[in-house]
This record gives C-alpha cells, structure tokens and sequence, in this order.
C-alpha cells in the first residue's frame, strides 16, 4: 500500500523548518551582538590602559578622583536602564544603549590591563572564550531541563555580590581567592542556563521588533556571563605586573 503525505503533514513540516531557520537567526544575532559589544569593550579598554599608562595625569584624573566611582557603577546603571526600558525603546535606541554600555564597561576593565601582564590576559581571555562556548554549546543543544538550577544560581550569584562588596572594606585575599572559585563555578552554570532560556525565548515572541530586542537583551546577558567568567579566571590564574 502506497502511503501519500497530506496538506496537514507537509504544512507542519514547512512550519518547523521556519521555526527552525527564524531561531537560528535569533541565536545568530545574539551572538553577533555580544562579539561585537566584547569587541567594542576590548578596543576601550587597551585604548584607555595605554592613555593612562602614557599620561600620569589622566590616570589621576580617572582614579584619583571622584570619577573613580561613575567608572565602576555606570555599567551597572546602563543594565538596569535597558533592562527597564527596554520594552519601550526602538530597536535602534536598544543597539546604541548597548553599544554605549560595552563602551562604557571597557572604561572600567582598562584597571584588568594596567594590573595584570597582557600575556595572562591574552591566555584567561582565550580559556574564557572555550570555556563559554562549550557551556553555550551544551546549552543550547541539551534536552535537559535547566531551569531547576536557576534558583540555586540566581542565590549563588547574590552571594557572590554580598561577599564582593563586604570584601571591599576586608580587602581579604582568602576571601577573594573564594569568590573567585564560586564565582567560576557559578557564571559556567549561567552560561548553559542562560542560553537555554534565550533560546526558548524565542518561542514566545511574534514580532520582528519583539524578536530584535530579545536578541539585544540575550546579547546583554550573554555578554555579562562571559565578562563576569572572564574576570573571576583573571584573579585566580593572572599574573600582575610586576
């Protein structure tokens, strides 16, 4: 017996292979994003590094001063504007807030260039990147859930900020040595878990401006797992200058 494929068969196996072409566009323009917003942070960073290292002056203008703090808590401030306001930007508004906050975070990580050797941050920087792209990998193609791990990582991530900051006045290096270690522990697990919740967060949008600005936002949050990996690798495994 010969069996035909009907109208309702074929038409779901063309609506798949959209589904299936629109989310790997989706994922393809949060990465993008995210390389370019690393990029644009890497340029700003070894550009400010050299301007203060060549001009005493500036250096204590940057961190001899109160500018010392908008340094360190703009690139807060620009996460928890676009993520506010997000839903009611263009996408274009969307773009430059995020161009203007990975400009800004290059800014703060100039310090990273002025402590540590750029042999050890060339070397962290590429262990960061496998490491990130194994966990993205894993956590986009894994049929696990990983949503059962979001609360145990949500509360590590708070722990984390809680020590950072008490640290701050402790200035203990067991201590930062630990958070370091969470830390890394902690930002590997957000890396799967947050690629997974981008992907399925594609499925919710209908859009194209809607679809646009959850692949800034997955850009975004990509973006600061990989920073905030970054960082915890370069305390535990950079060398300072001497």
């Amino acid at each position: 017996m010969a069996f035909s494929t009907g109208p309702r068969v074929a038409q779901g196996r063309y609506a798949t292979a959209q589904v299936d072409v629109g989310l790997r566009q989706y994922m393809l323009a949060v990465y993008n994003y995210m390389g370019l917003g690393l990029a644009i942070t890497g340029v700003v960073a070894f550009a400010v590094a050299s301007a203060v290292m060549s001009s005493p002056a500036f250096a204590q203008t940057l961190y001899g001063t109160p500018l010392k703090w908008v340094v360190m808590l703009a690139p807060i401030g620009f996460v928890f504007f676009l993520s506010a306001r997000i839903q009611t930007m263009s996408v274009g508004a969307a773009q430059l807030t995020f161009w203007l906050y990975a400009a800004v975070m290059g800014l703060s990580l100039a310090s990273i260039l002025l402590v540590f050797t750029g042999e050890s941050v060339a070397r962290v920087f590429f262990i960061t990147a496998a490491t990130f792209g194994a966990m993205s990998l894993y956590g986009y193609t894994t049929q696990r859930d990983l949503s059962q791990f979001g609360s145990f990582l949500f509360m590590g991530l708070i722990g984390i900020v809680i020590a950072s900051l008490v640290n701050i006045f402790m200035a203990s290096s067991a201590l930062q040595f630990a958070i370091s270690v969470i830390g890394v522990v902690v930002f590997v697990g957000l890396t799967a878990y947050d690629t997974q919740r981008i992907k399925e967060a594609y499925y919710g949008a209908d859009a194209s401006d809607v679809i646009a600005k959850k692949s800034i936002m997955g850009a975004l949050t990509l973006y600061l797992d990989f920073i905030n990996l970054f960082v915890m690798l370069m305390q535990l495994m950079g060398n300072q200058r001497q």
